[in-house]
Order: structure tokens, then C-alpha cells, then sequence
């Protein structure tokens, strides 16, 4: 494995990586098997993993951030990305990107064979995270998550003067 001053990980040290399996907390099904390439080299404000869907998982809950930008890029196998309303079946060489505010989105993998992508965005020390299907709001403040459901949020009113 590289130590924390390397700059390089091999194809090797990649394969040899254990997995880490990760389910999301607001979604049973998606449960995502992921390498931790970044954090391996040390970075702080980059996260990049390799990720694994098994038969009938889903990578996440549908979701959009509004302060961290994502990409992914699939690797091997096929899967259905939805994106906004619509749904796209991905594969090989398929590249996506969510910038601050995109379209709400999610991938998951109907088909047989499992499907491996390179996922990575930027860890910002601020995040606001929603997820319309479930009408939920998570924020992460310096790594600590909270969530609220929709119908509690209430504005600010502004008192004269």
C-alpha cells in the first residue's frame, strides 16, 4: 500500500485495496463497495473512490448538493443513471458531472454483471444536500452531518427597523 507520502498508487496496490462497504443513510438499497483512492494519497479536499454495485444495488439516495460538485466515470458492467426525470443506461467510457445545484440524480444497476465506476467531487468544510424523492435535507458543517425533513423548515422573518 503507498504511505502518506507517496504520490502514486499502483494498478496492484489498487487491486489489493480491501473494500469498504458503504450503505447510505437515507436508502437500504444502495449499498456501494469503494476503494478510497484519495484518502490512501493523503488528500483533504478531494475524495476519489473507486465504487462497486452489486446486482439490485443503487449508488445513493436521489439527490442534489448545493455547495460540492461530483463526477463519475464508469469502468465496466452497465447501470440506469437517473437524471432529473429522465433515465439514462450507462456503461463503459459513460461520464458524468453534477456541479453545484444540478438536477437531482442517481445511479443504480438492474443488470446481472456488477458495475464499477470512478466516483470523486470536492469536500467542501459546508454542504446542503437534498433529496426531493424523500423530502429531506442533510447539511455537513466540518464533516458533522444533520438532516431535517422539509415540512419543518420554516423561513426567517425579517422584524422592521
Amino acid at each position: 500500500m503507498a504511505d502518506k507520502n507517496s504520490s502514486l498508487l499502483k494498478a496492484e496496490e489498487i487491486a489489493a485495496m480491501a473494500e469498504t462497504v458503504n450503505i447510505h443513510q437515507f436508502n437500504d438499497k444502495a449499498v456501494r463497495h469503494v476503494r478510497a483512492l484519495s484518502d490512501s494519497l493523503g488528500l483533504k479536499h478531494i475524495g476519489v473512490h473507486l465504487a462497486r454495485l452489486e446486482s439490485g444495488s443503487e449508488s445513493t439516495q436521489f439527490h442534489f448538493h448545493h455547495c460540492d460538485e461530483e463526477f463519475l466515470y464508469i469502468i465496466d458492467g452497465k447501470g440506469i443513471a437517473e437524471i432529473g426525470d429522465q433515465q439514462h443506461e450507462v456503461g463503459p467510457g459513460d461520464f458524468m458531472a453534477f456541479g453545484q445545484g444540478s438536477q437531482p440524480h442517481t445511479l443504480r444497476n438492474p443488470f446481472d454483471e456488477d458495475l464499477v465506476y470512478l466516483m470523486g467531487g470536492n469536500r467542501s468544510e459546508l454542504d446542503i444536500c437534498d433529496y426531493p424523492r424523500i423530502n429531506r435535507r442533510m447539511y455537513r458543517i466540518n464533516g458533522n452531518k444533520q438532516y431535517v425533513d422539509l415540512e419543518n423548515l420554516h423561513d426567517v422573518k425579517q422584524k422592521p427597523g
